[in-house]
């Protein structure tokens, strides 16, 4: 019998084992397992065993590790892109992702899942899910990446994650915080906007259109428009989307009220442009006016999607239903283009014909 026997019980040891194991880590039985195991070997050492007892606290270590450690070594921030259409669009290995985390936001106002209310998703992602708007992303980030400090956690993002840049500044905010973070990526409007015809690699800068105030009129967003199709270049027009915006003139009371959501449609995007550039000067006018060829975009990547081409004038009076709209300035067309182009186009004159 070994002689520490003596001196400390047997079964007061394994009591003060087994407590320790409780307050470290009681649901995993394989480091139950191990520390038993060093147990018997203490009860029963002789030179036979000696190499298995000089084994045995390493192993001790390695299972603590693995199991203790790692999983808050590694505890993650995913941003995962739900893609354009409804529910199903999320990747296989985003669905993985979201179903694994002990928290999931989804980011509901930079765009929306069409098709699928808050419940649907829910219920196909078996999580609930707290709706993350501009005022908490923005300015209460902390919300969502503290608990990413503990646990996995999931912020859903409708196209994908870094199409907006507001993604881009939430994962800084995480790194100052040393906390891991993972892009999980999906379709968005800036590369499915190839369903119009119009090839990627022909588009210049982006554009946002935002809605016009009595007292606010940004015209700048047109520089930009002419600035590429100077070079030949297509442009893509991301259309306003107002959620949850904080109505400043009843701030100013002392009241904390949102405007109604608003969407913007091709029309009214296409009525600011003209507005504008009936003011320019004709070196400009001789790139964008109402005769400029564009294309309508109305919920793209759903199974209602409406697709238009034609003049800005023809374009500026046409229907495109329910919200989200998008809008596309034409530059030089390919061939292959003007035929994509004839395809959508509400009047086949407006497409020219090389």
């Amino acid at each position: 019998m070994p002689v520490w026997r003596h001196f400390v019980p047997t079964n007061l040891f394994n009591l003060l084992c087994g407590q320790m194991l409780h307050y470290l880590y009681p649901i995993h039985t394989c480091f139950r397992q191990t520390l038993m195991i060093t147990i018997s070997m203490l009860n029963s050492i002789n030179l036979s065993n000696l190499f298995k007892y000089l084994l045995a606290p390493p192993l001790l270590f390695v299972n603590f590790f693995r199991y203790f450690c790692l999983p808050f070594l590694f505890r993650m921030l995913y941003l995962i892109g739900l893609g354009l259409g409804d529910v199903t669009d999320i990747t296989v290995k985003g669905l993985e992702t979201v179903r694994k985390c002990e928290k999931v936001f989804l980011e509901a106002y930079t765009s929306l899942l069409l098709n699928s209310e808050l419940d649907t998703l829910e219920k196909y992602y078996k999580k609930e899910i707290t709706i993350a708007d501009r005022e908490m992303v923005e300015s209460q980030s902390e919300l969502i990446l503290d608990p990413a400090a503990a646990q996995d956690v999931a912020f859903l993002v409708v196209g994908d994650p870094l199409g907006a840049t507001t993604h881009t500044d939430i994962i800084l905010r995480a790194i100052e915080k040393g906390i891991s973070y993972r892009v999980i990526h999906n379709a968005s409007i800036m590369n499915a906007v190839a369903s119009t015809g119009l090839q990627l690699y022909n588009f210049g800068d982006t554009v946002s259109i935002c809605f016009w105030k009595e007292n606010w009129k940004p015209t700048s967003f047109v520089d930009k428009i002419i600035k590429n199709l100077r070079n030949g270049l297509h442009v893509l027009c991301l259309l306003d989307i107002r959620v949850k915006e904080i109505d400043w003139s009843k701030m100013v009371r002392g009241k904390k009220v949102y405007e109604p959501p608003q969407f913007m449609s091709v029309n009214t995007a296409v009525e600011q442009i003209l507005e504008i550039i009936k003011d320019r000067e004709k070196e400009d006018r001789e790139f964008l006016n109402e005769d400029s060829l564009c294309v309508g975009i109305a919920r793209l990547g759903t199974d209602g999607q409406v697709i238009k081409s034609g003049t800005l004038k023809r374009i500026a009076t046409e229907d495109f239903g329910k919200p989200l709209h998008s809008l596309c300035i034409v530059g030089k067309l390919h061939p292959l283009e003007g035929d994509m182009l004839r395809h959508f186009a509400v009047d086949k004159s407006d497409i020219p014909v090389e």
